[in-house]
């Protein structure tokens, strides 16, 4: 009996020692699972970095299917050599949460430039697949947020290839690139460009064939009022000299024109920036008026429509809108002498 006693107290002892061991591996399970979510991206307060030297990618967990919910993920891409850029282009499949107002607020993936921490774009929702990101140098870091609600598949997955930068014999009116620029000074550096190609070159220097091809493409919207200008034939006569006066005294003439002053646009840049109209200009040495002193000014003027360039800076991100728009300006079709004072035709 004694030894039975003895038997059935060693086999508790064993057990407890055995359930002992075994909680405390499984809690170091968990202390290494835990260690390894800490580990890493998974920090908000740190990022993986990945050396470029070739072609790759980076995805949302589980891509193309759904992600993980509560997540934080940071990329910092650094190209092995210094003088190159890292383009990101975005895969097809693309989709997380969508936003709420237009605004990413729950599930997004940012591009962030860490020379200056400037935001390049923050995507969300699956209606459109964010376009090609370029770095301004060998750097350039991606961030994926997930929060506790609805996640959505299949995610992102981002293709990064480096790039060597080309650079043509003209010289740039600015050694900026043209998202460093105020609006004034890329005004005056898009508009030292004489021809559209090496603009479109300077602001988009490694796609800008591409821009160059959509700005083209036809679109919904009515663009282009076409006007012609007639040209008045000069009968030569025995009043040519008086003809020669009239011509060349009070008369419509071309004159250039900043196209931003005459619309009062300083948040929009245009290219050509100056256009030719039709003003009233000349003096009136043979007024016909009983008055000290004569002027010169329209009796008719119309609105004609121009087709440009325009540039409008994009609302939250880096970078520019282009389309080509008509401006409306005023054309000076008839001229008057009158008494200086009195404007009336």
């Amino acid at each position: 009996m004694l030894l039975f006693g003895l038997l059935l107290l060693t086999s508790a002892l064993a057990g407890q020692r055995h359930g002992t061991q075994a909680e405390s591996n499984l809690s170091s399970k968990f202390q290494y699972s835990s260690n390894k979510e800490q580990n890493g991206v998974q920090d908000p307060q740190h990022e993986r970095i990945i050396t470029v030297s070739t072609n790759g990618s980076i995805h949302s967990p589980r891509f193309p299917h759904t992600y993980p919910r509560n997540m934080v993920l940071v990329w910092r891409l650094v190209a092995a050599e210094e003088n190159v850029w890292i383009q990101l282009t975005f895969d097809e499949r693309f989709g997380l949460e969508d936003p709420e107002d237009d605004i990413c607020k729950y599930d997004f993936v940012e591009v962030e430039e860490p020379s200056d921490g400037t935001i390049l774009g923050r995507w969300c929702g699956s209606g459109t697949v964010p376009g090609k990101q370029i770095s301004k140098g060998n750097q350039i870091r991606i961030r994926f947020v997930s929060d506790e609600y609805f996640p959505s598949e299949p995610g992102f997955c981002i293709h990064y290839n480096i790039v060597v930068p080309q650079f043509t014999e003209a010289v740039s009116p600015s050694v900026l690139p043209p998202s460093a620029l105020p609006l004034d000074l890329l005004n005056n550096a898009v508009t030292a460009f004489s021809t559209l190609e090496d603009l479109i070159r300077y602001l988009e220097p490694d796609r800008w064939q591409l821009d160059l091809e959509d700005l083209y493409r036809p679109t919904w919207q009515l663009l282009g009022k076409a006007f012609v200008f007639g040209r008045k034939s000069r009968v030569v006569d025995l009043n040519l000299l008086k003809e020669e006066v009239r011509l060349y005294s009070c008369t419509p003439r071309n004159f250039s024109v900043s196209i931003r002053e005459e619309l009062k646009r300083t948040d929009t840049i245009f290219w050509p920036g100056c256009l030719l109209v039709k003003r009233c200009g000349g003096n009136c040495a043979c007024c016909l008026h009983n008055c000290n002193e004569c002027q010169c000014v329209p009796s008719k003027v119309t609105k004609k429509y121009h087709e440009v360039l325009q540039l409008r800076p994009k609302s939250g991100v880096r970078g520019l809108h282009k389309s080509l728009t008509d401006v409306a300006l005023e054309h000076h079709e008839e001229c008057d002498c009158v008494c200086r004072g009195h404007t009336g035709g």
